[in-house]
């Protein structure tokens, strides 16, 4: 009698993020504020080959990638973040024109910017604005 034995290796990843921190918007420019970020994906257990993944990220607290909103208690300032340096992209999850970064992985650290921007000619009060994405990464 032959008893067929599986096996399947597990697929572990780690995500670094470094946020976009865009520093002080001065409302009286008319050039946007440009910022970056990062991620970085460590997988390991992906074997020799290369395999698919892919990187989605959320709207945030305003619900839309277009535009996503910072906020300040009840104050908003518009921005996005972007796939792309020309800022042309809008990452997202590849809903409502938005995009997902996708590729390859072969167990190599993969570091991906984050472009993010502001754009200028925002009427908004003096303050510290935030907001809070989720990054899912799917292999």
């Amino acid at each position: 009698v032959v008893v067929p034995f599986t096996a399947h290796a597990a697929i572990k990843c780690s995500v670094t993020t470094v946020g976009v921190a865009f520093g002080f918007y001065d409302v009286f420019s008319s050039a946007p504020l440009d910022s970056a970020g990062s991620v970085t994906i460590r997988c390991s257990g992906l074997g020799t080959g290369v395999d698919p993944i892919s990187v989605a990220i959320s709207t945030g607290g305003s619900g839309s990638f277009q535009p996503r909103t910072l906020f300040r208690g009840p104050d908003r300032m518009s921005y996005n973040l972007y796939l792309d340096a020309g800022r042309s992209q809008i990452w997202g999850d590849g809903t409502a024109g938005s995009l997902r970064y996708a590729s390859v992985s072969n167990s190599q650290p993969v570091t991906l910017t984050i472009f993010g921007r502001i754009p200028s000619g925002q009427d908004v009060s003096a303050g510290a604005y935030s907001d809070t994405i989720v990054v899912t990464v799917n292999f």
